[in-house]
């Protein structure tokens, strides 16, 4: 098998790492501003890893029942938990939510939590499918000038349609754009970093690990899903550089099995972690008295932990019962 489409572990770690930090991020940490500069480019730069090289109608189908179909099942079910239990408990409870405009977002995948108040995490399913897609039919243009012309173009579009059009775009059709700067990144330097040997490595580490911590300081707060990118150029550029000095660490240091055991079961994890955080709060309430709850910076991130432990027991039913849940197609 080629080295470059065998699974490799420290890409499996990286992917790990990655919705670690998203479940980490929704619990509102210290760290919050920074984890936003890097975490989601980084999923968009892995995603274009395992872009196919061969263009054909069978690469497109397989992706839409890794990512679409799952998507749907996923938010679904979620929206069946929000309209018999979940809106009637919690945040839910503060905002006078359209049941209609919730089923609506299942289909849009976008809008906030007057659409998607059942599981806002999801929109990025849809999101990452789009840009494969748009990015698939760019590398059919086959002069290779003429394709980054057309990516870049495209990725220029991106960053500006949300001054353009006060709205929000259909499965995030504005970011998917945009996240062709990563998207494509991670296709075109996949080689490059698996066959970086350990001193390079280490080498890149230190200088993206500089540019990484100068610059995000610079740029304001980002959030992909709500087109948020303060300055676009910092922006780019932390979203890279962050994403290399983790990609390059873990390579070299690849020795964290837990991120490489969730990184292979991440849309489960990506789906359940709040209604994960639900049963959580539940427990601190009914059982524990609590009332309000304002946690420690220690406290969120165990709460992150436990949050992707109890979604573990989970994973390994869907793996062995429904593996399209998890984005795997059951072979027979």
């Amino acid at each position: 098998m080629n080295k470059l489409n065998k699974r490799i572990g420290w890409i499996d770690q990286l992917r790990g790492l990655s919705i670690f930090l998203v479940v980490y991020g929704h619990n509102f940490p210290i760290f919050e501003k920074y984890i936003y500069t890097f975490h989601v480019p980084l999923f968009f730069i892995i995603s274009g890893f395992f872009h196919p090289r061969t263009q054909d109608s069978n690469s497109l189908k397989k992706r839409f029942k890794n990512i679409i179909i799952p998507y749907f099942l996923w938010s679904l079910m979620l929206f069946l938990f929000w309209f018999f239990l979940g809106r009637f408990y919690g945040e839910s409870t503060k905002y006078s939510l359209s049941v209609l405009k919730n089923f609506i977002g299942i289909f849009y995948a976008q809008g906030g939590r007057e659409y998607m108040d059942w599981g806002i995490p999801m929109w990025f399913l849809p999101s990452v499918f789009l840009t494969f897609f748009i990015f698939y039919y760019t590398r059919k243009i086959k002069q290779i000038f003429l394709q980054i012309l057309a990516i870049s173009v495209l990725i220029t579009i991106g960053f500006f349609l949300p001054f353009m059009f006060k709205t929000h775009f259909l499965w995030s059709f504005d970011v998917a754009l945009a996240a062709l700067v990563f998207y494509s990144f991670g296709f075109f330097f996949k080689s490059f970093f698996i066959n970086l040997n350990k001193k390079h490595s280490l080498f890149l580490i230190i200088a993206f690990g500089v540019i990484h911590f100068t610059f995000f300081t610079l740029n304001s707060k980002v959030d992909m899903y709500r087109s948020i990118y303060g300055n676009e150029l910092l922006f780019v550029i932390n979203g890279i550089s962050g994403s290399v000095f983790y990609l390059l660490f873990l390579k070299t240091f690849h020795q964290f099995k837990l991120f490489e055991f969730i990184g292979k079961s991440t849309i489960p994890i990506l789906a359940l972690h709040l209604r994960a955080l639900t049963v959580i709060k539940f427990v601190l309430l009914f059982v524990f008295g609590f009332s309000v709850f304002h946690f420690s910076e220690l406290e969120k991130f165990v709460i992150s932990i436990f949050q992707i432990l109890m979604v573990v027991p989970v994973i390994f039913l869907i793996n062995k019962y429904i593996p399209i849940l998890n984005g795997k197609i059951k072979t027979v």
